[in-house]
């Protein structure tokens, strides 16, 4: 940078670290873990929905979408889901699920992501499942 006078200025320091940096690392973090997840599917594309990351089929039926503090002060994501497995799901671990706004009635489970500790290998899981869920049946089958 070059001041008025012509010297040169050195940029001011943004501070690093503190409680807003780590957020913001350990939420970027979450969502490419979980686009990661999405992305590896066949066909899955990303686009932004309500201002969101979303994960579609062909780019045309969502099966995943990202909540950061969309709707609430937390992180998570809303993943496709029989009715039944969610209610299972929520009734065995309401501290990192729950029935999400908007389409919690038709069966989709949220996800929280802003826990100390995220089980990444079942939420894969539940991720291929959403996918199986709204894919054709060509495309589900090959996950089997």
């Amino acid at each position: 940078m070059v001041s008025s006078s012509g010297g040169a200025v050195e940029p001011e320091e943004e501070p690093s670290g503190g409680p807003d940096a780590e957020l913001a690392g350990s939420l970027a973090g979450a969502l490419d873990r979980l686009r990661a997840l999405c992305l590896a599917l066949p066909e899955a594309t990303e686009r932004l929905s309500h201002g969101e990351p979303t994960w579609f089929v062909r780019d045309r039926k969502v099966f995943v979408t990202f909540a950061g503090r969309h709707h609430d002060d937390r992180v998570a994501c809303w993943c496709a889901a029989s009715a039944d497995e969610r209610d299972a799901l929520v009734g065995e671990d309401p501290e990192r699920f729950f029935v999400p706004p908007y389409v919690g009635g038709r069966g989709w489970l949220g996800v929280y992501l802003d826990l100390d500790r995220v089980d990444w290998a079942e939420l894969g899981e539940i991720v291929r499942e959403a996918y199986r869920l709204i894919a054709p049946k060509r495309l589900a089958a090959l996950l089997d």
